[in-house]
């Protein structure tokens, strides 16, 4: 069977609501990305990255959890759980390799609710500080994001 790389950093991260999206997975440890990127959060409901070099901002390097993850695992379990304003994308890792990982849309970076929590240390830090955007209610949705 061959495998994918998958980076995780919302709610399928361990612990996490959608983290049984990741059955059967297998989890290779913690992982950040290289500092290139901006972490946004969508109505406090999940996040997601934006590459810093299309905003003019700096970048972040934003912590998650690295999986090996099967073409079915992303097809049956990952990406139909994935809400509309995030894609399926290739990112770097801080080691300099690349992963899967489920990004922003460019058109969702100015829908309502988006706010930049690039500065909080990532989703779960984000999380333990308070809601950004308003009440926290659905902060399950988003598998991978």
């Amino acid at each position: 069977m061959e495998s994918l790389r998958m980076f995780v950093n919302g709610q399928a991260m361990s612990g996490g609501s959608l983290n049984t999206a990741l059955s059967g997975a297998v989890f290779v440890g913690p992982a950040e990305t290289a500092p290139r990127y901006r972490f946004y959060s969508v109505r406090d409901e999940f996040p997601g990255l934006y590459p810093a070099d299309s905003t003019g901002l700096a970048g972040y390097a934003v912590p998650g959890e690295l999986y090996e993850v099967s073409y079915r695992i992303l097809r049956e379990h990952l990406l139909p759980n994935e809400p509309e304003e995030l894609e399926l994308g290739v990112i770097e890792l801080s080691d300099g390799g690349g992963s899967l990982s489920m990004r922003m849309r460019d058109a969702s970076l100015t829908l309502p609710g988006v706010v930049d929590i690039s500065a909080a240390g990532g989703w779960r830090a984000h999380l333990a500080s308070g809601p950004a955007s308003g009440p926290a209610s659905g902060r399950t949705r988003g598998a991978a994001g």
